[in-house]
């Protein structure tokens, strides 16, 4: 045990032990350079080199374009190139399914596979139409009395535009922008072509109650309301549809988002119609676009 302690540390004082490097001239022996070093010191030295140059080497691949020039380091321009064509081909193999699909339907009409509700359109037999009492009971009729002595000296909005027409209603524009197609009833075009940027926003021309929100292959998504004293308004080929029907809206409110939907449009516009007392009405004479 004496003699192994005795060699660690004769060993420990080898490495603490101070050398000189010096460089001479072989010509003169004058002295150039010297340096004094203990070998723990050396292997110091070196040990925090190599650390230095690992950590420089490792930052200029992690960020400069030099790791690109390494086997495995892919450029990152290409990996979102991937993503993106990756998402596509996703989108695009579901648009797939779904066209065949649509087409399967398609074809199993066309066999005459298609299911028909046989109920439909049937006459209900359970019960005798013909015997019904249609007159009004005690009570209907004294409500009837009420409302119209109410309404014989009502001075409320609805009455007098309904005495003086429809040029009494302050109309809000549901869309400014240009007129492509003016009202032209001859040619069973009942509305104007109204052309906007699109994403902007259709508002409702009047308050009222949405009774029509749909699709259809002609037209698009369409958006009908019910406004007062016999007034409709509607509004054609959007693209989103905000309101259900239903839904009480006032003038001003956002409807629909303009858009190019359905067979009848060669881009983005609004087709609105104003119908006053079942007939169609020039818009144009009554708001400004």
């Amino acid at each position: 045990m004496l003699e192994e302690k005795e060699k660690k540390g004769e060993f420990i004082k080898r490495l603490r032990h101070r050398y000189r490097l010096v460089v001479m001239n072989d010509d003169t022996f004058e002295e150039k350079f010297k340096l004094r070093l203990t070998p723990l010191g050396l292997v110091i030295l070196l040990g925090s080199t190599i650390i230095i140059m690992i950590m420089i080497v490792t930052s200029l691949i992690a960020f400069t374009p030099l790791r690109e020039y390494i086997p495995g380091y892919a450029d990152v321009g290409v990996r979102r190139k991937l993503i993106r064509i990756t998402l596509k081909s996703d989108s695009l193999e579901q648009a797939l399914a779904e066209h065949n699909k649509f087409m399967g339907n398609i074809g199993e009409v066309l066999k005459g596979n298609g299911k028909t509700d046989t109920t439909q359109n049937q006459p209900d037999h359970s019960k005798e139409f013909g015997k019904l009492e249609m007159s009004p009971s005690v009570s209907e009729g004294v409500l009837r009395r009420d409302i119209e002595s109410e309404d014989k000296y009502s001075l409320s909005y609805e009455t007098r535009t309904a005495k003086n027409g429809i040029s009494n209603f302050f109309f809000f524009t549901p869309l400014k922008g240009i007129v492509s197609s003016s009202f032209k009833s001859s040619e069973q075009h009942y509305g104007v072509d109204i052309v906007a940027p699109e994403n902007e926003a259709i508002k409702s021309t009047l308050d009222g109650t949405v009774i029509l929100s749909n699709w259809s292959s002609e037209t698009g998504y369409n958006i009908a309301i019910q406004h007062s004293n016999n007034l409709i308004s509607i509004y054609k080929h959007n693209s989103v549809l905000l309101k259900k029907v239903g839904e009480f809206v006032k003038a001003g409110d956002p409807i629909a988002i303009i858009g190019n939907s359905g067979e009848q449009t060669t881009g983005p516009h609004l087709h609105f119609e104003l119908w006053y007392d079942g007939k169609a009405v020039d818009p144009q004479d009554y708001m400004v676009f």
